[in-house]
């Protein structure tokens, strides 16, 4: 039986701490090529703990992965019931109504999750990731913790050869976003379709901006941005640039002028980088003067040939 109808409700009144990639309007969007269901745990009448999860099928194996631009998913346990004597409990229930006859699994958890223990018990494996997080509640202390490379060179030489506009095109920020890809004959990693159907429902709540780098002279785009936001944080859900322009440091100029715009406009405490854990993205995190966050990966496989076939397919 789909749980839903209770996890929407669920949805409507959830703490202000619950990820923005783990409601339900989110998941209608992103979860494409497969469907998304949830666990909702019930103590005494109240929901306790909630776990989403994208189910998707190949040949004959049903397995749980993560949908596109669906940065965390996972179990969420409310305040109430975080501590250490509740969750190990509270976790063994929620595996316990995970879909029978799973092939795999693979999710990557929200920041709330410190405490994997449960999972090793049921036979799951984990491997540490990291976020960069940056508190910008005061925006002078901020630049003064960016590099000086970034602050005294880049984002000045920036600054004087391009613009950066808010309010752009979807279509705009996808020519560029995808550009890179293209020019190298690889399909972009995320469908237009899939972009189109998430920007309708951010913009419909009005929690998501698209920033562009403009060339003064030439009106050439220099690099795009993709910033969502919930009560909590702003995001940096997407961006991209044109490798031809790259040395311009407009991407740079993009990534402070967004944190100002978390600031100045959205008033809000946290600016958030979404990883990378390659090496040149996580480069530039640190030059931003963001902290690590760390966040859980959990693997299981049940079906040996399921875990051979990704080896050698993927």
């Amino acid at each position: 039986m789909s749980h839903q109808p209770l996890y929407r409700r669920f949805c409507t009144e959830a703490p202000a701490d619950f990820p923005l990639f783990m409601q339900d309007w989110y998941l209608d969007a992103v979860c494409e090529g497969g469907q998304w269901d949830a666990v909702v745990l019930e103590k005494a009448g109240q929901v306790a703990a909630v776990w989403p999860y994208f189910l998707k099928k190949k040949l004959a194996w049903a397995y749980v992965a993560m949908p596109p631009l669906a940065r965390m998913m996972g179990p969420y346990i409310l305040p109430a019931w975080r501590n250490l004597r509740k969750e190990p409990g509270i976790m063994e229930e929620l595996i316990s109504q995970l879909p029978t006859g799973l092939a795999a699994f693979e999710q990557d958890f929200p920041y709330q999750v410190s405490n994997w223990l449960p999972f090793y018990w049921k036979g799951f494996r984990q491997s540490t990731r990291y976020s960069y997080v940056l508190k910008i509640n005061d925006l002078n202390k901020v630049w003064s913790h960016i590099s000086a490379d970034y602050r005294n060179q880049k984002i000045p030489k920036a600054q004087q050869l391009v613009d950066v506009k808010t309010g752009c095109a979807l279509a705009e920020f996808i020519q560029i976003h995808n550009g890179s890809f293209e020019r190298q004959g690889l399909q972009a990693p995320v469908s237009t379709a899939l972009l189109t159907r998430l920007d309708a429902a951010l913009a419909e709540r009005k929690q998501r901006e698209i920033f562009m780098a403009v060339d003064r002279e030439t009106g050439a785009v220099h690099a795009v941005g993709y910033l969502v936001w919930d009560a909590h944080a702003a995001y940096l859900l997407m961006a991209g640039d044109d490798p031809e322009r790259r040395t311009s440091g407009a991407g740079i100029l993009l990534i402070w002028e967004m944190i100002r715009y978390a600031h100045d406009v959205l008033q809000l405490p946290l600016f958030d980088f979404l990883g990378s854990m390659l090496r040149p993205v996580e480069r530039v995190r640190r030059q931003f003067g963001a902290s690590q966050q760390p966040y859980f990966r959990l693997r299981r496989e049940w079906s040996v040939l399921f875990r051979v076939g990704k080896i050698l397919f993927r």
